[in-house]
């Protein structure tokens, strides 16, 4: 098994070689450069712009700044901002806890209702609880997230004089108003991942509970409880585990908006005021984390795979 996870895990490094790559060229061909932000309130001339650039160190040649960024990587460097040079690790330890806190929060909340309700449903198929949740589940996937998140703060504000609070509460300090704050962005960002997931958890577990060793397991007079939960529900959820991860890759790359409309200062907010101000190296790094994040969601995925299904051999 380790050998396994040590090839998996090296097998991963082109890939982040070549997002990085592609995320450090789509930088440099946007339109505009930092240059012109930092000098827009003054008279400058092109002289002064070009002094700027050098010293920013973006006057020299593409494969030159991507070679000390991936260097500065490679020995714990993130580098810094061009805007106010301040430590792009600083903004980072600020920032990905925030984003991770909603991200785990959503997929706790997809987890605690797509899985038992989406097994309630399959027992119950063509009963009515099963139509009600299954047109549920598709109106809540057709809905974004962010459509959503605005419709509820409009009415909420509009009808109810109710606004979110927009000044961040650490967990550390302030546990409940941090839970407080959370709750609902992470019950919006989670509602199309629950509804697929539990759209997903019924066809799986039906398709399971046709299966002969089910019949078996009634036959000798088990319990349906027993016959669900120990026998069908654990075959059933290998695709939901590769969900689970697809979704988590997708929920923490996927919080911009909901951290936008809420006011949250997570890894969305920091993405959008670097992109704004032409940023380069924060821009690189974030969308290099995340790029990570999502390779290694995967990785644990497949080591996943082992433990719910005794039959999946990993290949030494």
């Amino acid at each position: 098994m380790s050998r396994y996870v040590i090839r998996r895990i090296i097998l991963t490094l082109p890939t982040l070689f070549i997002v990085s790559a592609m995320v450090f060229l789509i930088v440099r061909v946007m339109p505009g450069d930092v240059t012109n932000l930092l000098l827009q309130d003054v008279r400058y001339s092109k002289q002064d712009a070009d002094k700027l650039r050098e010293r920013l160190g973006i006057d020299r040649p593409i494969l030159v700044q991507y070679g000390d960024w991936m260097g500065g990587i490679l020995t714990g460097d993130l580098g810094h901002s061009l805007v106010n040079q301040d430590p792009i690790i600083r903004k980072v330890q600020q920032a990905l806890p925030v984003t991770m806190e909603l991200t785990l929060f959503a997929l706790t909340f997809t987890m605690l209702t797509a899985i038992p309700i989406g097994t309630l449903v399959a027992v119950k198929q063509d009963e009515w609880p099963d139509y009600v949740v299954r047109g549920g589940a598709v109106l809540g996937a057709s809905l974004p997230a962010f459509w959503i998140a605005t419709v509820v703060l409009v009415v909420a504000g509009r009808y109810f004089g109710w606004s979110p609070d927009f000044e961040y509460h650490s967990i550390l300090k302030a546990p409940f108003a941090n839970l407080m704050q959370f709750l609902l962005p992470a019950f919006i960002l989670g509602i199309a991942t629950s509804a697929s997931m539990l759209r997903l958890t019924r066809g799986m577990l039906l398709e399971v509970l046709r299966q002969d060793y089910i019949r078996t397991a009634y036959a000798k007079g088990l319990r349906q409880r027993t016959v669900v939960v120990r026998h069908a529900l654990r075959n059933a959820l290998m695709p939901v585990v590769t969900v689970i991860g697809l979704q988590l890759a997708n929920l923490l790359s996927g919080t911009l908006t909901i951290e936008i409309i809420f006011g949250l200062p997570g890894i969305g907010r920091v993405m959008i005021e670097a992109i704004q101000t032409r940023d380069y190296p924060t821009i690189q790094t974030v969308n290099l984390l995340v790029a990570a994040s999502v390779v290694f969601i995967n990785l644990a995925v497949d080591l996943t795979y082992g433990y719910l299904d005794p039959r999946t051999k990993v290949s030494a």
